[in-house]
């Protein structure tokens, strides 16, 4: 191959691993059933006048399946934690017993299972397009080049094994999510 051919499947191949990594940070967001501490990750608290995230005031764990425990390094912080935790409108309801925040994380319904996967089913197919983006703008890249047309058609081939290889990943990672929701 050449330098022009080797970029384009370089930066091809480097924009559809962006849209891997974009798609696991997105189904993070969605929450399977057990409470984790990414599940309160974009809640912003007024923290004396600047909204600050969560976990730079506070340190946040799961001492179980249900449980999130926020143990704020202020304790004047507290109320404010409680709300900026209902302003995020995650559907939790803090409470605090003086020295910390304690949200129980419900049981999912099983309507709710079926929501979730349906969100997890959007990300990932928004990752499937962006993947296939990426593929029509190499193989546009491909045409423009003053290259053999053997060279543009094995470089072709080689975006689409490429554009195979992460629509697959893109299949298994939802798979995983999908069964990690269901799980009861």
């Amino acid at each position: 191959m050449n330098e022009e051919v080797d970029f384009i499947l370089d930066s091809t191949k480097e924009s559809m691993e962006g849209s891997l990594k974009h798609l696991e940070k997105e189904l993070i967001n969605i929450r399977a059933g057990k409470a984790s501490p990414s599940m309160v990750g974009s809640v912003m608290v007024d923290y004396y006048g600047s909204q600050t995230p969560l976990n730079q005031i506070a340190n946040v764990n799961t001492p179980d399946a249900r449980t999130i425990a926020i143990q704020p390094w202020e304790k004047s912080m507290i109320t404010e934690i409680e709300r900026g935790i209902m302003l995020a409108n995650l559907g939790f309801n803090p409470m605090n017993n003086g020295e910390m925040v304690i949200i129980n994380v419900p049981p999912l319904t099983e309507e709710r299972r079926r929501d979730l996967v349906k969100q997890a089913k959007g990300e990932a197919e928004d990752a499937k397009v962006s993947i296939r983006n990426v593929r029509q703008d190499a193989n546009k890249d491909i045409k423009k080049l003053d290259v053999s047309d053997d060279l543009k058609s094995n470089a072709e081939v080689d975006v689409q094994e490429l554009t195979d290889f992460y629509i697959k990943k893109v299949d298994e990672i939802l798979a995983i999510k999908e069964k990690e929701i269901m799980t009861v």
